[in-house]
């Protein structure tokens, strides 16, 4: 899910055009998309795995409100699990040249009795190009099962 890949420690490209910003993250190879023209939210999206995001600046911090994440995702790699009501708030705010903080918070009234909220930093990899990243799960899982 967003958050997952947001803090996930393989590296991340983001590119911004008008109305746009996408997010290329190596791992699993995938992007993200972010609204920026000005449209709302989606009122009864079909479900997606990043769900639907939209963005506006507050001053030099990029606001994003995603809804419609999947069910069947997980809010980080621990397994967190989520409802059909999750509503993320993301907040990105690049501090200087080599640093960016991220702060989500998460709403759903089905999964958690209030918000909470993570706290965490990007820092920037210049001169870095995203390399192919391939989960092999059976290799691990192989792995696993032998002790090593």
């Amino acid at each position: 899910s967003v958050t997952d890949f947001d803090a996930h420690f393989t590296p991340h490209k983001i590119l911004q055009s008008p109305g746009l910003v996408v997010m290329l993250f190596e791992s699993y190879r995938t992007f993200r998309e972010i609204f920026t023209d000005g449209r709302a939210l989606p009122k009864d999206p079909e479900p997606a795995w990043f769900g639907y995001s939209v963005g506006r600046w507050e001053g030099d911090t990029l606001v994003v409100e995603t809804s419609g994440i999947h069910e069947k995702t997980w809010l980080d790699d621990s397994g967190h699990p989520h409802s059909d009501a999750l509503h993320l708030l993301e907040r990105f705010r690049r501090v200087n040249f080599g640093r960016m903080d991220v702060q989500i918070t998460i709403t759903d009234a089905k999964a958690y009795t209030r918000p909470w909220t993570v706290a965490f930093q990007w820092e920037l990899m210049p001169d870095t190009e995203l390399l192919d990243w391939v989960c092999e799960n059976n290799k691990y899982f192989d792995v696993l099962a032998k002790g090593k």
